[in-house]
């Protein structure tokens, strides 16, 4: 039976992409307010899930790094690219807003960088890759780093990658140049990545969130609701990049609080509200209402003449008609398309099956060792395998 604490994850995949699409769809001037807060939370979500897989598989008694790195490539490789490539094909017979061009970029996951390179939105129908760049460049590095380096060490490279996207950030201001690099280039993202995996960690060896975090992210979410709602842009860029950084680390903390929470289960009416068939089903085709929204939108203006509402602008009208037409095209896609290769996972394991009578001394639990198991591995995470794609 599914674990409610991995169901209410669901849930919040669903508000990440909601989030998106309203911002896409409907928000006034094209507002990336909860776009970006959606992103952020796809981000924290993908490093905390990926991360407790991994150590999970590390703990195992039979766990080698190879084939549960070959494994983890080749599950990634089936979830994420057919419908990706799907979309670069349909792109591509199309040339959808003229974007031929730039496929190239896009099929080796470097969409951030054509876009920092050129500090352009175009094409813009394929503007959301940048984010998908970024998890895939994440996805390559980063098992190499949960599987190899010693455990002791892992919560420290946690922190410093951390500590290093927020030093990245600190170059701007010498540049006072606002460009799309900037926000686009691997170490703008690495924190929200690094900061899931963090809470993977703690959860690893039976944490919880430190007490400042739990205490404070009130603060940290007011904080930051209060400089984007009442603080307006500044000219001076000095004052602009000081908002902008502030922008981008206040909502680490309450989103780490809030995936701290769900993967846990939460109670009462929130737990009840999480656990909507609706928000889950929504949660559960994410990946494709993501891939897919830019393009629904595409051709719903192209549309226009055949539509009643009005689709050429943002509002209500463009919002229910290309929302509408996204989730059932992701529906689809994943009862037909995705699902069935998805399944093709359980033949690539992250660890080998101990052999009856052959498992010995390394079958007792991770547990019951202080700081995790015999030979040094990750401490059992006692949590149910998922995937970080829905």
């Amino acid at each position: 039976m599914a674990n409610a604490r991995d169901i209410q994850l669901d849930a919040l995949r669903a508000i990440a992409v909601t989030m998106v699409m309203y911002s896409h769809f409907y928000a006034a001037g094209g507002s990336s307010f909860w776009g970006h807060i959606g992103v952020r939370l796809f981000f924290v979500l993908s490093g905390f899930l990926i991360t407790r897989l991994l150590l999970e598989a590390r703990s195992a008694a039979t766990f080698e790094a190879g084939p549960a790195l070959r494994s983890f490539y080749i599950r990634r490789a089936l979830r994420i690219f057919p419908p990706y490539f799907a979309v670069l094909g349909f792109v591509w017979l199309f040339d959808l807003e003229q974007s031929r061009g730039s496929l190239v970029w896009h099929a080796l996951y470097l969409s951030n960088f054509w876009y920092a390179l050129r500090n352009d939105w175009n094409p813009w129908v394929l503007c959301h890759f940048w984010s998908l760049s970024i998890e895939e460049q994440f996805y390559i590095a980063w098992p190499l780093v949960v599987l190899l380096v010693p455990y002791r060490r892992f919560e420290q490279i946690c922190i410093g990658v951390i500590a290093l996207s927020l030093a990245y950030r600190f170059y701007w201001p010498v540049t006072a140049n606002p460009a799309l690099a900037r926000d686009l280039l691997p170490p703008a993202s690495m924190d929200a990545l690094a900061s899931g995996a963090l809470l993977a960690c703690w959860r690893s060896r039976g944490a919880g969130l430190p007490q400042w975090m739990r205490l404070g992210w009130p603060a940290f979410a007011a904080a930051f609701l209060m400089i984007e709602w009442f603080v307006p842009a500044p000219p001076d860029p000095t004052l602009e990049w000081a908002r902008w950084l502030l922008l981008q680390v206040l909502p680490l903390v309450p989103l780490i609080v809030i995936v701290a929470a769900c993967s846990r289960g939460l109670g009462g009416i929130p737990g009840r509200v999480a656990e909507l068939p609706p928000l889950l089903a929504l949660g559960r085709i994410s990946y494709g209402v993501y891939l897919y929204h830019p393009i629904l939108l595409s051709l719903a203006i192209k549309s226009q003449p055949w539509i009643p509402l009005n689709v050429s602008e943002q509002g209500a009208g463009r919002f229910l008609v290309a929302s509408s037409a996204t989730i059932v095209v992701a529906a689809i896609s994943w009862l037909v398309f995705e699902r069935p290769l998805n399944s093709l996972k359980r033949h690539f394991p992250y660890v080998r099956q101990a052999r009856a009578g052959h498992a010995g001394w390394f079958a007792r639990p991770a547990q019951a060792y202080p700081g995790g198991s015999p030979d040094g591995r990750a401490p059992s995470l006692d949590l149910p395998r998922t995937d970080a794609r829905p």
